[in-house]
């Protein structure tokens, strides 16, 4: 796709440049991996800031050299085709990109595989040659295409089975194809709802590392609710039923098989009604782990799988009195035993641990890890200051080795390569670093967008708690100036870490302030990288721990900044969770809160998924108050007091949306009109809980900045 001519991109406004780049991720490095010998890093990159194809690229470690390896433009004729089910798989990863968005390679880093329009494509990395690999017409689209480690066969899920085919083509097979008393909601390979939504468990089946079986998870949805979606913008087109598992509600049952090539087929056994959640699995050269998980979530168990014998071993059982939180990366099997990140309570630090002894250092909290070798583990962590992510290899006697300085980072490595990705304040977009042997030999090439927004966040930690807290004011600002409207704009619930040392993680935040507001960004418990304790305090209280650390950090910015900010002009905007923070706020705290932009806000917990809201909330049946007091129906109800200003609240909504619901914004709008409270309804139509679409994305932000402009006016 060719670029637009320089003036064109010249006069884009930022809304629409925002929109267009797709938040400035439109030409940089990513997905990025390196080959097992560290001789090539592999990596999928844009030709340019509005080019949404992603071509994978390879850089030759000992050349120092860049190239192209695929471009999917030469292998499709006409627009990319994604089935409903790719639709699904990507709207559950937030993907918006085009082309090559995923790939794998074998071992031997001979072979790389990748999905394109529902067809299986292999890419001979000695020569570039790349072939389609032919499919049975009535098989169907292909989802997550996988080389096996020794590079002769690829395992894919088509139309509920999952089917395996040999690299050269040949013998392409169904290994199990739905079954049961409902195989019609019965499917084979592929991660059920929540482990995608919830659990950032996007694969459905792991190769064995000789390559000749595979553990597979088969899930039967026809427990789970059918919930009917529908697009008010058509009324021709029939609702479309979605098996939703609502909080409350039976969710998919799992199960994982061993299939081998062979024919062979079992059941990996474990108690699935005790422990119904499959969270993790790992096949590694020492051995195939798996973790399962109770309804609770505050148990666990570890099982180590003996193929010979078809058993399976406790190796471990975690429990913790609030949540286990999953990590990426863990468990593992290693030839050293068994690796976990574990929570320790005297020093409040999420740690390494092998065979259940800690080994990591404290108050370094591990986030994700990222490689296993015998110098140690490659982690993604955080240390005193949780705004900033690090790459760093924790050695097995304890040592630290950093990777990267203060960035916003993630790592990978294969051989003596590895490459350090991340953003940081002091430059546009990714940077990717190539170290050979610990020496940088070269960087991946970034085309992405300059942009002329230059964030410049002011760091505090405020109120008791000292919550990290960036602020952001119009650039040219004079202190003492003049006061100026705030905006809180957080996201400030679990796993949502906007408060980062990264510049594109502010761009828009920038942008805002520009508008004539001081912009702050908190992130308050829940939120990661400061510990566990830190990030369990929201259980059962979502409603009064997050939207106080809000008011905590609007206070400290008062204190401050005394002359720069007004405090009786104080707006706040967000989105998902965000946006279930900004309506708790003006409907809970209208003293603190002028107007709210709620965009597709959960506002009733009893009508979101089981795994995240029984996590934080229990169950309803169980723990109704907790429900009752974390709503934002009961709020709504609530008449005004006599002489209060009701404060503005503009609620944005996509009206395709299958992971919040729009009921949830239909119910608070029903719920507020009969209290007589103002408020306004944005529906968007054909948009999903994403909003990738370049028109709407634009006018959308415009949209907001003056509705806040003009509630937040003297």
């Amino acid at each position: 796709m060719s670029e637009p001519h320089p003036s064109v991109q010249e006069s884009l406004s930022f809304p629409r440049q925002y929109a267009r780049t797709r938040r400035f991720t439109l030409g940089e490095p990513r997905t990025i991996s390196v080959t097992a010998d560290g001789s090539s890093v592999l990596f999928v990159r844009t030709d340019g800031p509005y080019d949404g194809l992603g071509k994978l690229h390879r850089f030759d470690v000992a050349a120092r050299t860049e190239s192209v390896l695929v471009d999917p433009a030469q292998l499709a004729d006409g627009p990319e085709e994604l089935s409903a089910e790719e639709r699904a798989r990507r709207e559950r990863s937030r993907e918006t990109g085009g082309g090559i968005t995923a790939y794998t390679v074998d071992e031997l880093g001979a072979q790389v595989v990748f999905g394109l329009s529902g067809a299986i494509w292999a890419c001979d990395l000695a020569t570039g040659i790349t072939r389609e690999l032919p499919r049975p017409e009535q098989v169907g689209a292909a989802i997550d295409p996988r080389i096996d480690p020794t590079g002769r066969f690829v395992a894919y899920a088509a139309g509920g089975a999952l089917r395996v085919v040999g690299v050269d083509g040949a013998g392409d097979r169904a290994l199990a194809e739905p079954d049961g008393e409902h195989p019609e909601d019965t499917v084979w390979g592929q991660a059920e709802f929540v482990a995608a939504e919830e659990m950032d468990r996007s694969r459905g089946f792991w190769w064995a590392p000789d390559g000749t079986g595979l553990l597979v998870e088969r899930y039967d949805e026809s427990p789970v609710p059918v919930w009917q979606l529908a697009d008010p913008a058509d009324p021709a087109a029939a609702p479309r039923p979605h098996r939703y598992p609502v909080a409350g509600s039976d969710d998919a049952l799992v199960t994982l098989w061993y299939l081998g090539l062979d024919g062979e087929k079992w059941e990996i056994p474990w108690d699935t009604t005790l422990l119904p959640y499959l969270t993790t699995v790992s096949w590694a050269s020492a051995g195939a782990v798996l973790q399962v998980m109770s309804r609770d979530q505050r148990s666990a168990r570890i099982l180590a799988v003996d193929l010979p014998s078809r058993t399976v071993r406790v190796v471990a059982e975690p429990a913790d009195g609030r949540w286990i939180e999953l990590v990426g990366g863990v468990p593992t099997a290693t030839a050293r035993g068994l690796l976990t990140v574990s929570d320790d309570a005297e020093t409040d630090t999420r740690t390494l641990a092998l065979d259940g002894v800690g080994f990591g250092p404290a108050g370094i909290q591990v986030r994700a890890v990222l490689d296993v070798a015998d110098s140690g583990v490659l982690v993604a962590a955080s240390g005193a200051d949780p705004s900033a992510v690090e790459v760093l290899e924790i050695g097995w006697d304890g040592s630290v080795t950093a990777f990267s300085e203060g960035t916003a980072a993630s790592g990978v490595r294969g051989g003596n390569t590895v490459v350090v990705a991340g953003g940081s304040l002091e430059a546009d977009g990714v940077t990717a670093t190539v170290l050979d042997d610990g020496v940088q030999v070269g960087a991946l090439a970034r085309r992405g967008a300059s942009v002329d927004v230059l964030p410049n966040p002011h760091w505090l930690r405020t109120g008791e708690r000292e919550i990290v807290t960036a602020v952001l004011f119009p650039t040219g600002h004079q202190a003492g100036s003049e006061p100026l409207p705030v905006l809180m704009a957080p996201y400030g619930g679990p796993h949502g870490q906007l408060a980062v040392r990264s510049r594109r993680g502010f761009l828009q935040a920038q942008y805002l302030a520009d508008q004539g507001f001081c912009v702050v960004v908190a992130d308050g418990r829940g939120t990661p990288g400061r510990g566990p304790r830190w990030e369990k305090a929201v259980r059962d209280e979502f409603a009064a721990v997050t939207l106080q650390d809000q008011v905590d950090a609007l206070d400290g910015v008062i204190e401050h900044f005394p002359d720069d900010v007004d405090p009786a002009r104080v707006g706040i905007l967000g989105w998902s969770y965000g946006g279930y923070l900004s309506a708790l706020a003006v409907l809970k705290r209208p003293d603190r809160f002028r107007a709210a932009v709620a965009g597709a806000p959960v506002t009733d917990w009893e009508l979101y998924d089981t795994f995240y809201t029984e996590r934080y909330l229990g169950h309803p049946a169980q723990q109704p108050e907790v429900y009752r007091r974390n709503s934002l129906l009961e709020l709504a109800s609530r008449p005004p007091a006599a002489g209060e200003r009701p404060p503005a609240l503009l609620i944005l909504h996509g009206m395709v949306d299958d992971n919040v619901v729009v009921a949830h914004t239909l119910r608070l709008s029903s719920a507020l009109l009969a209290a007589g409270r103002p408020h306004a309804v944005l529906p968007l139509t054909g948009v999903t809980h994403m909003t990738p679409q370049e028109i709407v994305a634009e006018n959308l932000l415009r949209l907001q900045i003056d509705f806040l402009r003009r509630e937040l006016a003297r």
